[in-house]
């Protein structure tokens, strides 16, 4: 490997670290907008460096990608950062928007959702789905995956079904409030993402959960 291709590789690690570490030094909060600056350049600049008869050629190549990157993933954490604030504003209590600084994702327990074992819809979530889904035609440029997932209570196969049937609901929704259907992808995980233990009720609550990630088109 040479030279330059070692030293872009370290400097592509080094920004994709730094990404999860970079705050706002008003809140202290993650500054999602330098965020994605910072992952856009290093992504950019390994792109570029792969482009070029020489060293000498792709050192510049990957000078002009890390700029193009920068930018453009600085558009996205901005762009990304307008629609979280606008959601939380919008949407109701127990639901949970993370901007990860290249996604966000719309976090809602399954227990305000579905009765057990259902996947009908609580109809007093309607509301709350159409102010999801008039956000997501007002930021049409991205695909979105309706992702539902369940605790460790039942056999793999039942929980795999019962997700699956709770994202397909939920995307319902979302193209019956003209999410057009070409950005929509359902999936089931059933328990096979947990984000807390199984061991107690508090932990299987947690897990009970059906989550919208939004994926900005890529520029």
């Amino acid at each position: 490997m040479t030279f330059t291709k070692i030293t872009l590789l370290t400097a592509t690690a080094a920004s994709l670290t730094l990404a999860g570490c970079v705050t706002s030094p008003t809140t202290g909060e993650p500054d999602r907008v330098r965020n994605g600056a910072l992952v856009g350049a290093a992504v950019g600049a390994l792109a570029g460096a792969s482009q070029g008869d020489d060293a000498n050629d792709r050192q510049r190549n990957a000078l002009i990608g890390a700029v193009v990157g920068g930018g453009a993933g600085a558009a996205v954490g901005s762009v990304l950062e307008r629609q979280a604030a606008e959601l939380r504003a919008q949407l109701g209590t127990g639901i949970i928007i993370e901007n990860t600084g290249s996604e966000l994702i719309v976090r809602m327990p399954q227990d305000i959702l579905f009765d057990t074992d259902s996947a009908q819809l609580n109809m007093n979530l309607n509301g709350d789905l159409r102010q999801l889904a008039a956000n997501l035609n007002k930021y049409s440029a991205s695909t979105i995956e309706v992702q539902g997932h369940t605790d460790s209570t039942g056999s793999d196969a039942y929980n795999q079904n019962l997700s699956q049937r709770r994202a397909q609901a939920i995307t319902q929704v979302l193209v019956a409030n003209n999410v057009s259907p070409s950005r929509l992808r359902a999936v089931g995980y059933g328990e096979s993402r947990p984000v807390a233990s199984n061991d107690s009720a508090q932990g299987r609550q947690l897990n009970r959960r059906v989550q919208i990630v939004i994926r900005p088109n890529q520029q």
